[in-house]
């Protein structure tokens, strides 16, 4: 069992709730908080008192209209952590369990975690044993999962083999990867485009950090990395991917797990920009939600509570300061994660 503690008695017995609803598409002022019915379980899905939700960009482009599926009004938030307070399958999910949460259409198709409650299908629930701040684990599953997914993507793990090359290295996803490449003892450079948030890559362990100003990049990569890196761990995304592919030793690997640069390749032509024998492959961390992430977001809290990775929890908003957190993510403030606590 979780070392959290339970709900308070009564806590499933409230009808209203505080929510930050996403009424259009828009800017940060389209979130606004409002007092909602809390959701009545139903078969299938059961009610979490959310204790934290991490903030992704994913949110900011629902927010921003760029998601086609989601109609307004919503509530956003693709990930939380919390306590099930009414639960339709007590045996699997009992009450004051600690569970987490991530993806499966979640602040999409249905509500998410921008809530004091969220009510979520069972089969994305991930019964979770820690004794972790709620802000510390609501810094992890959405971040932490995508990047071990990533890493195991390019196979750099299990085996902690190879040269690796993280670009975005200080987004979220980027802080994580450099944990847990420092923590597993992989050789690791990782870029930034702002020089004031180097130290906060140095922190995690990464001996190398190199500014990605454009031009210098792959001179000052092969100063260190003569042959370049085995892999390729690109988050900007599809604004780098190509350069990533010209990076990258000849016969590597570079693993696009990020959209801080757009969605699509600009003219993409396989045969002329894909060298031969070097690999191109993505991550989405839809493949990790529910029991196919369970153990090891399991594996991942116990390394945080060990001291092997580091929860990289860059600042931590209320539910009323959802828009002033959209604006801090969107101004490309945060160094790692941006949290919020009902």
């Amino acid at each position: 069992m979780s070392n959290h503690s339970a709900p308070a008695a009564g806590t499933e017995h409230r009808t209203s709730m505080r929510a930050v609803v996403c009424v259009r598409a828009g800017g940060p002022e389209v979130l606004e908080p409002r007092e909602l019915p809390v959701p009545a379980v139903r078969a299938g899905w059961s009610l979490v008192r959310v204790r934290g939700a991490g903030l992704n960009r994913s949110e900011l482009r629902t927010r921003q209209g760029h998601s086609p599926n989601v109609r307004f009004p919503r509530v956003l938030g693709i990930e939380c952590v919390g306590t099930i307070v009414e639960s339709s399958a007590p045996g699997a999910l009992p009450l004051g369990a600690t569970v987490a949460a991530v993806m499966g259409e979640m602040g999409r198709e249905f509500d998410g975690g921008y809530a004091e409650y969220a009510l979520l299908p069972n089969r994305l629930l991930m019964p979770i044993t820690t004794t972790l701040p709620w802000e510390i684990l609501a810094a992890l599953p959405e971040t932490y999962l995508t990047a071990r997914g990533a890493l195991d993507a390019l196979g750099v793990l299990p085996n902690s083999a190879g040269r690796l090359l993280i670009r975005g290295g200080t987004s979220s996803v980027g802080m994580a990867a450099a944990s847990i490449a420092a923590g597993h003892g992989i050789e690791t450079v990782a870029t930034t485009r702002r020089p004031g948030k180097v130290n906060a890559l140095t922190a995690t362990g990464i001996a190398h950090v190199l500014i990605d100003d454009g031009e210098s990049l792959a001179a000052n990569v092969r100063a260190l990395w003569p042959g370049g890196p085995d892999q390729v761990l690109d988050l900007v995304g599809a604004s780098t991917a190509v350069d990533s592919l010209r990076l990258v030793r000849r016969g590597g690997t570079v693993c696009v797990a990020g959209s801080l640069g757009g969605w699509l390749i600009p003219n993409l032509e396989p045969i002329a920009m894909i060298p031969t024998g070097t690999k191109l492959t993505a991550f989405h961390s839809g493949t990790l939600e529910g029991d196919a992430g369970r153990s090891l977001l399991q594996r991942i809290v116990e390394e945080v509570e060990a001291g092997v990775y580091r929860p990289n929890l860059d600042r931590v908003f209320g539910l009323g300061e959802i828009g002033a957190a959209h604006r801090y993510m969107e101004n490309n403030e945060a160094t790692g994660k941006v949290v919020v606590v009902p």
